[in-house]
């Protein structure tokens, strides 16, 4: 039989510091997970966490993490060479076929750029599957911006409006949440768009009431519950909300059903 549990190692192709606190790992293995889905990464006698892919191609992925606790200690002081272990991928990712020939909106707060990377980059090689992107970003000041030559190089096929709540000097870009910003992005012929929006809770709460404020119907929006990914297979329980199982149901979630599991 086999053992769900068992991870498999994988090696450290190398380390990008993103920002203070979020490196991104790229990592030897065989994994081919769906646009949004997540692995499991552990160390032994450490801890094991769930992580979204951030970015993915044959032979390796991607895994961006933040430095929060024990575990992401730990994995910050790795080097390439280094082994760590995986397992899955899990979950269920974002329904790529229902976004072909729509516009598509991806709104995305802080370490929420993380799981879309993968999907935008995506659309970035194959720029004809969807109408039109357009991408809403938010972070909390420009030291805490994540991908920032991908942002620039998507700069070049879609339309990129990147804001920070607090600036710093030197910043000349925009300021302020983003759902100031969800008018700019929604433009015309809102009804027929398809939206996409990852962050914390309160921020995909308050964005999604935007969009719909715009005339976005409930059924085209899309939120993804990263946050509350737990052991991947739904055994520990702690990704449960009221009946629903984060691991095994969403992270990815029409908002038709995530408005019932948001607080």
């Amino acid at each position: 039989m086999t053992n769900p549990y068992l991870p498999q190692p994988a090696e450290i192709i190398s380390i990008t510091k993103e920002t203070t606190t979020d490196y991104t790992f790229r990592l030897k293995t065989d994994i081919q997970p769906d646009f949004g889905q997540f692995v499991e990464v552990s160390i032994p006698k450490v801890g094991e966490a769930p992580i979204s892919v951030s970015n993915a191609q044959p032979g390796w992925i991607e895994l961006t993490i933040r430095r929060v606790g024990h575990l992401t200690n730990e994995l910050h002081e790795l080097k390439p060479g280094d082994l760590l272990f995986i397992r899955g991928p899990y979950g269920k990712g974002f329904p790529k076929e229902q976004y072909r020939d729509k516009s598509l909106i991806i709104a995305a707060g802080g370490t929420g750029l993380a799981p879309v990377r993968n999907l935008i980059n995506y659309y970035y090689q194959h720029p004809g599957e969807v109408r039109q992107l357009s991408l809403l970003m938010g972070f909390k000041t420009p030291e805490d911006i994540l991908f920032k030559e991908d942002i620039e190089k998507w700069r070049s096929k879609f339309k990129v409006l990147l804001t920070v709540d607090k600036e710093s000097p030197g910043w000349s870009g925009h300021v302020g949440l983003i759902t100031n910003f969800v008018k700019d992005a929604v433009g015309e012929n809102s009804s027929a768009s398809r939206v996409i929006i990852v962050g914390p809770p309160l921020m995909m709460k308050f964005t999604s009431q935007e969009f719909i404020k715009y005339n976005i119907p409930e059924e085209n929006i899309w939120l993804s519950f990263e946050r509350k990914m737990c052991c991947g297979i739904g055994k520990c329980g702690h990704c449960r909300i009221n009946d629903t199982y984060v691991c095994l149901e969403g992270p990815v979630f029409p908002y038709i059903t995530a408005k019932n599991l948001l607080d």
